[in-house]
C-alpha cells in the first residue's frame, strides 16, 4: 500500500526541481495533491520536467521558474511569484546543488586535494550549495505559513569527510549548521526545519560526477548493497513535509543504505 502523506492543497517550493531527487519529489507531491513551484537553473531541463510532471498529473497546479540560486534577487522573485499565484507557502525543499562537472565552469571541479584547490572552483560550489540554500531559506521563511516545514539537502558528506571533495563536503556540513540554527529561530511559529543526508543515489548528478573521476571516490560500504533511488528520498522528504512528522525539527535524516552506521 502506498503511503498517504496528506499534502492536499499545500503549497511547496522546490529547488533543483528539473531532475533527480527534485523531480521525483515534485512528482510525488503533485500526486498527493500539493501545489508545487519548481525552480532550476536550466531552462531546457525545466521545460522537460514540466512536460513530464503535467503528463502524469494533468490537473496539477504547477509553477516552473528559471532560477539561479546564487542570485538572491532571482530567488526572491520566484518565491514572491509562488505566493502571489498560490496565495501562500506551506513548505520548501531546497535541493539544488552541484558536484563534479558543471556547465557554468567549463572544466572539472571539486576533485582536487585542498592544497590544489583553485579559488573559483571552491567559490562556485560554496555559492550554489551554501549561499544558494541560505538565499532560498531566507526568502521562504519570510513568506512561510505557521506550522510550515522546510527540508534542506545535505549529504553523508555533511557528516563525514571525503578526500578530493573538500568544497562539497564543507558546503554540506554548513547546510546542517544553517538548518539547525534556523530550526531554533522559527520554532515559535511552529515551522520545522530538517535536513536529509543521502548516500549514493542513482541520479544524473551522481552519474556525471563519476565520469569526472579517475577512480570511484566512494567504494561501496553500505549494508543494503545497491544505490538508492530518487523516489526513496522523495518519500522521506514528503514525510518530513507532512503532519506525520510534526514533532521533528532540527534533525538530520540519513538515507544511505547503512553507509554511515
Amino acid at each position: 500500500m502506498a503511503p498517504n502523506f496528506d499534502l492536499r492543497d499545500k503549497v511547496i517550493a522546490i529547488t533543483g526541481g528539473s531532475g533527480g531527487i527534485g523531480l521525483a519529489t515534485a512528482m510525488l507531491l503533485l500526486g498527493e495533491g500539493a501545489k508545487v513551484s519548481i525552480a532550476d537553473v536550466s531552462a531546457e531541463a525545466l521545460a522537460d520536467a514540466k512536460k513530464v510532471l503535467l503528463s502524469a498529473n494533468a490537473d496539477a497546479e504547477l509553477i516552473a521558474e528559471v532560477v539561479d540560486v546564487r542570485k538572491a534577487e532571482q530567488v526572491n522573485a520566484w518565491i514572491e511569484k509562488t505566493v502571489k499565484e498560490f496565495g501562500k507557502l506551506d513548505g520548501a525543499c531546497n535541493l539544488a546543488g552541484v558536484d563534479g562537472d558543471h556547465s557554468v565552469i567549463p572544466k572539472t571541479i571539486n576533485i582536487e586535494r585542498v592544497e590544489d584547490l583553485q579559488d573559483e572552483e571552491w567559490q562556485f560550489v560554496i555559492d550554489v550549495n551554501l549561499h544558494g540554500v541560505m538565499y532560498c531559506m531566507r526568502a521562504e521563511l519570510r513568506n512561510m505559513n505557521a506550522k510550515g516545514s522546510m527540508v534542506n539537502a545535505s549529504s553523508i558528506a555533511g557528516i563525514m569527510g571525503f578526500p578530493k571533495n573538500a568544497a562539497y563536503t564543507a558546503s554540506k556540513h554548513a547546510v546542517i549548521g544553517l538548518s539547525r540554527a534556523a530550526a531554533k529561530e522559527v520554532g515559535d511559529r511552529e515551522i520545522r526545519v530538517n535536513c536529509i543526508s543521502p548516500g549514493i543515489i542513482d541520479t544524473p548528478m551522481h552519474r556525471a560526477s563519476l565520469k569526472t573521476r579517475d577512480e570511484n571516490p566512494m567504494p561501496p560500504r553500505w549494508q543494503i548493497a545497491r544505490k538508492g533511488q530518487a523516489e526513496e528520498v522523495a518519500a522521506l522528504i514528503a514525510w518530513l513535509l507532512c503532519d506525520s512528522s510534526s514533532y521533528i525539527t532540527g534533525s538530520v535524516q540519513v538515507i544511505d543504505g547503512g553507509w554511515t552506521c
